[in-house]
C-alpha cells in the first residue's frame, strides 16, 4: 500500500474536491462535512473524468398524501457529483452511480494525519 499525498487538511474547503496523481491513476479527493472520500476519476459511462464535475445535493421529488407530485427539493443529507461529460451521478459516501446502484466507483480509503491528507493507493 501506498499513501498519496492529496495536501493539508486545511487546504481543502468543505464542498471542494481535487485531482492527484498515483502513476498513470487519477484520484478525486473530495471533502463535504468535515469527512473526506476518494474515487478514482473514472466515469463507469464512457471513461469520463467523474470526479471533475459539480457537487450537489440530490434534487428529491416532494409528494402530496394522496403521491401526487407537489414540487422539487435539494435533500437535507444526500449529495452527489456529477461526471462533466454526460452528467452521469454518483453519491458522495457510496462512489455508487445514483442511475444504477449496482455500478460504481473505485473507492480508495483516505487518512488524515498530522494536519496532511492522504490516500491509500495500491
Amino acid at each position: 500500500m501506498t499513501e498519496v499525498p492529496a495536501g493539508k487538511a486545511a487546504s481543502f474547503e468543505d464542498g471542494s474536491q481535487r485531482i492527484v496523481f498515483h502513476g498513470d491513476v487519477e484520484i478525486g479527493v473530495f471533502r463535504w462535512g468535515g469527512k473526506f472520500y476518494a474515487y478514482e476519476n473514472l466515469c463507469v459511462h464512457q471513461g469520463g473524468p467523474a470526479c471533475e464535475g459539480v457537487l450537489m445535493h440530490q434534487v428529491e421529488d416532494v409528494l402530496a398524501s394522496d403521491r401526487t407530485f407537489v414540487r422539487q427539493k435539494f435533500s437535507d443529507t444526500d449529495v452527489h457529483f456529477v461526471c462533466p461529460w454526460h452528467g452521469y451521478e454518483y453519491d458522495l459516501t457510496t462512489g455508487e452511480c445514483v442511475g444504477d446502484r449496482r455500478l460504481k466507483l473505485r473507492r480508495y480509503p483516505v487518512v488524515e494525519r498530522g494536519g496532511e491528507v492522504f490516500v491509500v493507493a495500491e
